[in-house]
């Protein structure tokens, strides 16, 4: 029989947080008359900068409900901070960690195979995606074309995964090394290498308000994955660099037989196309480069991910 901790970030979740709270302590209930896990197995909930009442619900909860516990960090650290931050804390209070979105899109009743998995020796076991008919489409396509896109730009990572998992004890001081500024757990945790397995994630519905992971999050998010675990886009640079420069060869083949055959033509059109071209590849590369620098002057600051401001269940 395991300790359990389930890791839940939030931000400004008031509208679901009891909803959430009631579903989980219900499963809890089940799983603990199971004997599947312990009676003093935990739920934490990250208040992640929240500007509305989410943390004083937590605490009320916390006061209610023996299974809940509370971090609450200074200020919004971001999603990935959240969620570190909440493992980080729950590794020394639990015998395995799930993180699982306050919202609870995703498949509770997945947790008790996680857990058998678990049992069996596995260290991480990944929620994966088998249906996302709840979610809105434009959300579905874009989640398509994030995973695909990561996989080719090289980025090792759980195809259809998001960040519901299980993780041993074991597994989160392996991910404790790991001091990185630019944090994207969905990639940075298939690098740790310990025995890992899959079990089926169908999203449901969100009940009352909205998903905080935006189109533009999406492609934030995106965005750090690739530029922290791949050097591929620069390679498609150079590639591209060459390419052109096969094409600049062309044309001045072309140039010179229009030249020697009398048939060259003068005129604007087709020299302000190849500036504008050229000088947009050029700010796509530059602005690439810039990015791989921005990551390398983050990494060196060395900043805290996160700061916590008050720990609610640390009582022991």
């Amino acid at each position: 029989m395991i300790k359990l901790a389930t890791v839940s970030p939030c931000y400004n979740e008031e509208p679901v947080l009891e909803d959430s709270v009631k579903k989980l302590t219900e499963f809890f209930d089940g799983l603990v008359a199971k004997g599947k896990i312990s009676k003093d197995s935990m739920m934490v909930f990250v208040n992640d900068g929240s500007k509305d009442q989410t943390w004083d619900i937590i605490r009320k909860m916390h006061n209610e409900n023996h299974y809940v516990k509370g971090i609450s960090l200074a200020h919004n650290s971001g999603h990935q901070n959240a969620i570190m931050a909440g493992m980080m804390v729950a590794k020394d209070w639990a015998d395995a960690v799930i993180t699982i979105d306050a919202d609870l899109q995703d498949d509770i009743n997945a947790i008790e195979q996680m857990i058998d998995d678990f049992e069996e020796g596995y260290d991480i076991v990944y929620g994966v995606k088998v249906s996302r008919t709840a979610d809105p489409l434009l959300k579905r396509m874009s989640a398509e074309a994030f995973y695909k896109l990561q996989d080719r730009m090289g980025v090792k990572s759980v195809f259809n995964h998001a960040d519901f998992r299980l993780m041993s004890k074991r597994a989160l001081e392996m991910l404790a090394e790991y001091d990185e500024r630019n944090l994207y757990l969905r990639g940075l945790i298939p690098l740790i290498g310990l025995p890992s397995s899959t079990v089926d994630d169908t999203i449901s519905e969100r009940q009352a308000g909205k998903s905080k992971y935006t189109l533009r999050k999406m492609l934030g998010l995106a965005l750090d994955g690739i530029t922290s675990f791949s050097i591929k886009p620069i390679y498609n640079i150079i590639y591209m660099g060459i390419l052109f420069l096969l094409v600049c060869v062309g044309i001045a083949i072309y140039v010179i037989h229009a030249l020697i055959a009398g048939t060259a033509v003068h005129g604007w059109a087709s020299l302000m196309l190849s500036v504008w071209f050229v000088g947009g590849v050029m700010l796509i590369s530059i602005g690439v480069i810039g990015v791989y620098i921005g990551k390398i002057y983050i990494e060196v600051k060395h900043r805290p991910l996160y700061n916590i401001a008050e720990i609610l269940g640390d009582e022991e």
